[in-house]
């Protein structure tokens, strides 16, 4: 067991939860313009930092209300080469933001009596649904190496690679934080079969990311997708890798990837139905204990996962 993990008090067996979907809150809750979803770019100014500080502090105080552990995502899930180039950022620019995106979030730990951990998000180069310009693990460690070392160096307690949809990417940035001493979570994304874009099924991920990088990552979580997507296959799913997974940020609404991409609208779901779902999941995952959203949810729905699921945890 790698030696930083006693750091992480997420790694014990009470509730944390995570905030939800930031980017599409933003876009369609707040009204504000996300060139390429691109949520870490509002840091450029100060409405956008106020903008940013809004949207956390409503799960700042879902987390105090609930008396539970909170862990908060850096703005950050774009702030890779590929696409800040796009937006006119470079090397300097593009670690300023990283950098900036962990001093946002230390402002919130002034007043938070539980315990808030912070993570630096990374995201995959290309597209979220789609592995495309697929790279090497060596080519992907080698690509996303000065965001993990940046939020190393800024203060972060981990690095979180979301949305990952092929394992090469997903080694890379395990490797990446082992390389940079910081510890590391990975988060899958499955299509409505439960099998990663690539094809390649979600034990199989795991296991070679765990072969690949002496069982660096600290667990594996899974975002980016409906529980009706997932379920059959973490219930056929054998003891080793399914206690590998401590997470879930699912999407509240059943479409799929293609499907919401072209949606004109935002499909929420139903609050009540994804807490009752994220409830049954805690018997068929026995280290489930990190709770939030992805695309379409908000703080409504990760308000009424704490009210289903934080008895749950009680004692």
């Amino acid at each position: 067991m790698n030696s930083f993990r006693h750091s992480l008090p997420q790694l014990d067996s009470r509730l944390f939860l995570t905030d939800g979907g930031i980017e599409t809150s933003l876009i369609f809750n707040e009204g504000i313009e996300l060139q390429d979803f691109a949520a870490f770019d509002l840091l450029r100014t100060e409405a956008g930092r106020a903008a940013l500080l809004k949207y956390f502090r409503d799960y700042v105080a879902i987390a105090k209300r609930f008396e539970v552990g909170l862990i908060l995502e850096t703005a950050t899930w774009r702030a890779n080469p590929d696409w800040a180039t796009r937006l006119g950022y470079d090397k300097e620019a593009l670690a300023t933001a990283n950098q900036g995106s962990v001093d946002l979030l230390k402002e919130l730990r002034v007043d938070f009596p539980h315990e808030l951990v912070l993570s630096g998000c990374i995201g995959p180069r290309g597209d979220g649904y789609i592995p495309g310009a697929l790279m090497s693990s060596r080519q992907a460690a080698d690509y996303h190496r000065a965001q993990v070392e940046t939020f190393a160096g800024a203060g972060a307690d981990l690095v979180t690679a979301i949305t990952m949809n092929y394992v090469e990417e997903a080694i890379g940035v395990a490797q990446a934080a082992k390389d940079a001493g910081m510890p590391a979570v990975i988060s899958f994304t499955v299509e409505t079969d439960g099998t990663l874009p690539s094809g390649e099924s979600l034990p199989d991920a795991i296991q070679e990311v765990d072969a690949a990088t002496g069982a660096h990552p600290a667990y594996y979580m899974l975002n980016c997708a409906h529980p009706t997507h997932f379920e059959e296959t973490i219930r056929s799913g054998s003891a080793g890798w399914l206690g590998r997974i401590r997470g879930l940020r699912a999407n509240a609404s059943r479409m799929s990837h293609a499907e919401l991409n072209e949606s004109p609208t935002l499909d929420t779901g139903d609050p009540s139905e994804l807490a009752g779902q994220y409830a049954n999941f805690i018997k068929l995952l026995p280290k489930l204990n990190v709770m939030g959203g992805c695309c379409g949810t908000d703080h409504r729905h990760v308000s009424r996962i704490a009210e289903v699921c934080s008895p749950l945890f009680a004692g």
